[in-house]
């Protein structure tokens, strides 16, 4: 990687380990958001007894643990940047006895493994922060056997996820955010349709698919929801850092505004919507 890309790396990888007491603290909420997605990763991937898996960006486990219940027989190894989101993953494998999985701390552009190793390879919304997603690709090509399957998720554009723009909308009327620099690593950065596909081809990936994926999440209240984003989201905590009080205050009330504006009867539902994009070698 470039030095500049090697300079995001290391800022995600500080980032992922300070908000991983958040993440560990929101957990079974945000494995049930992101359920989805896992689920149909795992349909895509038709994971057989005696496979060997590398489920890459795992943070805490998921869908990693899940498809170790699937493979009794065979491994899987989840890899990360974050030490300490490896960590909640390790004790969320403990709590479900699941003695097949295991963990190693690697940049997906460098993958401490040898060619092809994996059966299949998993990774739940982890393309669109990767600095250089076309190495990525390939080194997930190289490590899996051939015939291997890949299937991953990224999340589509921001009309179709107002669970993240309703709070950063308003955000951004109140604190003047610098400009990310064109195709530097965030949320909507592969949700232009067949964009991740292009890329798996070419890597070499083959026979290639694009499914979208809609959901609604249920916060149960605003309140709930405010303290969940500042307590996982960085981006968010990072912009709020530069605000003062009265800034701060002004942004949670036109945030709940916003976000009640969005549900009826009290309710506290917002959208979400992901691609699960599938390929073999």
């Amino acid at each position: 990687m470039e030095p500049s890309q090697e300079q995001i790396r290391e800022q995600q990888k500080q980032s992922w380990n300070k908000f991983s007491p958040g993440w560990k603290k929101w957990d079974t909420f945000n494995m049930a958001f992101l359920k989805p997605f896992g689920d149909a990763i795992i349909s895509a991937l038709k994971i057989k007894d005696g496979d060997y898996v590398l489920d890459i960006a795992t943070g805490t486990g998921e869908p990693g643990l899940i498809i170790a219940k699937l493979t009794p027989n065979g491994k899987v190894i989840g890899t990360d940047l974050s030490e300490n989101m490896l960590s909640v993953a390790l004790e969320n494998a403990e709590t479900k006895g699941i003695k097949n999985y295991e963990t190693v701390a690697a940049d997906v552009s460098e993958l401490p493994f040898t060619d092809a190793t994996f059966n299949t390879v998993s990774c739940r919304m982890g393309f669109m922060f990767f600095p250089d997603m076309n190495l990525a690709a390939k080194e997930m090509y190289r490590v899996l056997k051939p015939g291997g399957r890949i299937a991953t998720s990224v999340w589509a554009g921001a009309d179709l996820n107002p669970w993240v723009t309703t709070i950063m909308s308003i955000i951004q009327k109140h604190i003047e955010l610098p400009a990310p620099l064109p195709g530097s690593p965030g949320m909507f950065r592969c949700s232009k349709p067949g964009f991740i596909a292009d890329i798996f081809k070419q890597a070499g990936f083959k026979n290639t698919s694009e499914k979208l994926i809609s959901v609604k999440v249920d916060y149960k209240s605003f309140d709930r929801y405010w303290e969940m984003m500042l307590d996982v989201a960085a981006p968010i905590v990072a912009a709020m850092a530069n605000a003062d009080d009265a800034t701060k205050a002004t942004i949670k009330t036109e945030t709940e505004e916003l976000f009640l504006s969005r549900n009826k009867d009290g309710e506290a539902i917002l959208d979400y919507a992901a691609f699960v994009v599938y390929g073999e070698k």
